[in-house]
């Protein structure tokens, strides 16, 4: 089977499975927000960046609040978060160019997105498709490699080599989907330690599946 019509029956598949996880379990009231909390999550559980976030973005809620914080205060939120002196670093220009550059407002392209510090292309994906209901590419997170690798979808770790193979064969109305069902396959049975076949969904079709045919 060539892989379009392969990664169609997968999706159908993850769909009726985690038809509830189709949107990012981050928590957030404005675009604004979302960006931030993409930025704490690289290497982070998102479960974590919430508990930070609830606190942060009670106390600061404007792009000029952090573009005037200072680092010291924003550390007070963001120490219990792996790599948080980057990633605060980067929160706090990224405001500043929000101000210079785009009148305070986070912009819903690909391109203008990732001039922001800190913004590659998988947060400029996640905020552009979760905000602003759009999508310029696929965001491809360390549970999408796993699962495209296992799939036999992609070969290899690298993000944009991956997103370039998906893109081809994906259907641009799933392109949002395809990273939450691919993430929520991912927490659920298919992690980069280890995978559990036996209460997979797609164990009857999946290359790498333990489960006998």
């Amino acid at each position: 089977m060539s892989k379009q019509p392969f990664l169609r029956k997968v999706l159908y598949l993850l769909k009726k499975r985690y038809a509830g996880h189709m949107k990012s379990t981050l928590e957030y009231s404005s675009a604004w927000e979302l960006l931030v909390a993409t930025m704490l999550s690289a290497q982070a559980q998102d479960r974590q960046v919430n508990v930070v976030t609830k606190k942060l973005f009670h106390d600061h809620r404007d792009v000029g609040d952090y573009a005037g914080m200072g680092l010291n205060e924003l550390y007070k939120y963001t120490k219990s978060i792996g790599l948080y002196r980057n990633k605060s670093k980067n929160i706090i220009k990224a405001a500043k160019a929000l101000e210079k550059d785009f009148n305070g407002e986070v912009p819903s392209d690909i391109a203008s997105l990732q001039t922001l510090p800190g913004v590659g292309r998988k947060t400029a994906n996640v905020v552009q498709y979760n905000w602003f209901g759009k999508s310029e590419g696929i965001a491809i997170d360390t549970h999408c490699i796993t699962v495209c690798n296992r799939l036999g979808l992609a070969k290899g770790t690298n993000a944009e080599k991956i997103e370039k193979e998906m893109i081809k064969i994906t259907p641009k109305k799933d392109w949002g989907n395809v990273t939450h069902l691919f993430i929520a396959l991912g927490r659920d049975v298919c992690t980069a330690r280890a995978k559990h076949c036996e209460a997979c969904v797609l164990n009857r079709i999946c290359p790498s599946s333990t489960v006998k045919k």
